[in-house]
C-alpha cells in the first residue's frame, strides 16, 4: 500500500492568488520540499505560474509532484458563476499540464453563513429552488473536471460556506453521481463544524478520494463558535493547530484508510495568517515528522 504525504500553499498562508501578503510561489516550493514532503497543491489559479514551462521546471528543481488545485470560490452565487467557471477551467488546464489527478472544489465562504460557522442549528440554509441551483452548479464544473479533463473530482465541505455541516455534504453526495463527484476529507473542518471526522470516514471511506490532514485547537474552536469568530480571525488565533495537537484522532484515520486500502495522497493543510511572525516551514517540518510517528512514511 502507498500513502504519500504533501502539503499544500493555503500552509504558507496563500488563500488568495492576488493577496499582496503571500509569499513568493519559489519560497512556497523549496520550503515544502525542505521540510520533508515529495507532493504539493496548485493553491488559488494565478498564485503559480500557468505557463508549463515556469511551474514544471520549478517542481523538477525541488522534487516535488503536483497533486491537484482547489477551486474556492463562491458557487452559492450566482452572480459570480462566470469567475467560478473561469477559475475551473484555469485550473484544470493547469492540472492536467502537469499530470496532477485531484481536481478540489469548494464553496466559499458566504456573509450569510460567516456567523454561524460550527453552528449548524444556528446557519440559515437555502430554499428548495437555491439549493437546486447550487447543486447544478458544483455537479457543472465536477463534470468538466472528471469528463473533459479525466480528474477526480472531490468535493470538500468548509467552515462558513453552504458546504459546511456534514447533513448539507451527505445530502449533495445523494444528489450528484458518484462517477462525477467524490470525497475530498478534510479532518479540520469536518470537526469544525461539530462533527466527527473517523465516523463520516467509517461511512464513506469508499467515496473519498483524497485526504486533507488538518488539526483543529478544541479550546479556540469552542470560543470561536461562542463568539461567532470569522473565519480568518480564527485563523489568526491558532485555530488549526499543529498534527497531533488537536481534536482529530490521526491514529484512527490511519487505520481507516489502511483498512481500505487507501491508495494516493494525503495533503497537509494548517490554514495560517500571513501577517502573523510565524515561519510556516516550522510547521510544516513539525506536521511531517508527527505523520511519520504514527506510521505515514
Amino acid at each position: 500500500m502507498t500513502i504519500r504525504i504533501g502539503n499544500a500553499p493555503c500552509s504558507w498562508g496563500v488563500e488568495f492568488a492576488d493577496d499582496p501578503r503571500n509569499p513568493a510561489w519559489r519560497q512556497v516550493l523549496a520550503d515544502c520540499a525542505t521540510a520533508g514532503y515529495t507532493g504539493i497543491e496548485l493553491g488559488p489559479i494565478g498564485f503559480m505560474p500557468e505557463n508549463p514551462a515556469i511551474l514544471g521546471e520549478a517542481l523538477e528543481t525541488n522534487g516535488l509532484e503536483l497533486i491537484g488545485g482547489v477551486v474556492f470560490r463562491p458557487f452559492h452565487d450566482p452572480a459570480k458563476w462566470e469567475e467560478v467557471w473561469d477559475a475551473s477551467i484555469r485550473t484544470c488546464k493547469a492540472l492536467t499540464a502537469h499530470g496532477a489527478r485531484h481536481l478540489v472544489l469548494i464553496d466559499s465562504i458566504s456573509p450569510r453563513r460567516a456567523p454561524t460557522a460550527g453552528r449548524a442549528n444556528a446557519a440559515e440554509q437555502m430554499d428548495a429552488a437555491e439549493w437546486a441551483a447550487f447543486r447544478d452548479r458544483i455537479a457543472a464544473v465536477a463534470r468538466l473536471g472528471a469528463e473533459d479533463y479525466g480528474l477526480t473530482v472531490g468535493i470538500h465541505a468548509h467552515a462558513a460556506g453552504f458546504i459546511d455541516f456534514e447533513p448539507e455534504l451527505e445530502r449533495l453526495l445523494d444528489e450528484v453521481d458518484e462517477s462525477i463527484l467524490k470525497i475530498c476529507f478534510d479532518t479540520g473542518h469536518h470537526s469544525y463544524a461539530g462533527y466527527d471526522p473517523v465516523s463520516f470516514m467509517r461511512r464513506h471511506i469508499g467515496r473519498i478520494s483524497y485526504m486533507h490532514f488538518k488539526d483543529i485547537d478544541p479550546v479556540v474552536k469552542a470560543a470561536a463558535i461562542t463568539k461567532s469568530t470569522g473565519f480568518y480571525d480564527a485563523c489568526g488565533q491558532g485555530i488549526f493547530c499543529n498534527l497531533g495537537k488537536g481534536d482529530v484522532d490521526f491514529p484512527s484515520v490511519r487505520q481507516i484508510l489502511l483498512d481500505a486500502g487507501y491508495q494516493g495522497w494525503c495533503t497537509v493543510e494548517q490554514d495560517c495568517d500571513p501577517t502573523l511572525d510565524v515561519r510556516p516551514i516550522d510547521d510544516a517540518r513539525v506536521n511531517r515528522e508527527y505523520l511519520e510517528s504514527i506510521g505515514f512514511n
